[in-house]
Order: structure tokens, then C-alpha cells, then sequence
């Protein structure tokens, strides 16, 4: 990891420093020295919502710990069940659909 070895001074009104630390708690940014790096060298930050992340992950788990189950299932009968078929469809009904809102949200990101 590179050391920051220069130090940048920058004086701000009371005002500007309330603007920042505001913007700052907008994006969940606790640390200054890494906003204002960001900002001057990028312009902006950009603050994801991360959740529909974690719940689409917990849907392919799920998803997943079934599909086990089922081939375990499946090997030692030589049979599935349409019900655990029909559960799998709704689960990955259940993906798509969380997929395709994460998609439409960061097509809004400019």
C-alpha cells in the first residue's frame, strides 16, 4: 500500500466544513483525509446501496443448499419431487427478479 508522504492544506469557512462533513454523512464516509482525496482526484464519490447485493446472496444460498438436498435426495431414490422442482423455479424466479432491480438501479448511476 503507498504511504501518503505529502501533505495539501486547505482552508475552509465554517460553513464549507459543515457542507462537507454533511456530504460526507450522506455517503457513509467517516474518514476526511480519504473524501477529500477522492473528490479532488476523481471529482466524486459514489455511495452504493449494497443490499440488494447481500439479499440476492442469500437467495443463491439458499438456491444452492436445496439443490444439494435435492440431488442428494435424487441419488439415493432415484426420484425428485415436482414440489422441490416448483421450489427451485420460485427461488430463481425470486434471483431474476432481485437481479434485474440491481441492474435497473445502476443504470441510474451517472
Amino acid at each position: 500500500m503507498d504511504k501518503h508522504t505529502v501533505t495539501i492544506g486547505v482552508r475552509v469557512t465554517d460553513k464549507e466544513y459543515d457542507m462537507i462533513k454533511q456530504k460526507m454523512a450522506q455517503m457513509e464516509i467517516r474518514n476526511m483525509s480519504a473524501y477529500l482525496r477522492k473528490m479532488a482526484i476523481d471529482g466524486y464519490c459514489v455511495h452504493l446501496d449494497l443490499k440488494g447485493f447481500r439479499e440476492m446472496t442469500t437467495l443463491l444460498k439458499r438456491c444452492s443448499n436445496n439443490l444439494n438436498q435435492y440431488a442428494r435426495k435424487a441419488n439415493q431414490s432415484d426420484s425428485i419431487y415436482v414440489k422441490d422442482i416448483e421450489d427451485l423455479r420460485n427461488l430463481m424466479g425470486q434471483i431474476y427478479e432481485r437481479e434485474k432491480e440491481i441492474l435497473e438501479d445502476l443504470q441510474l448511476i451517472r
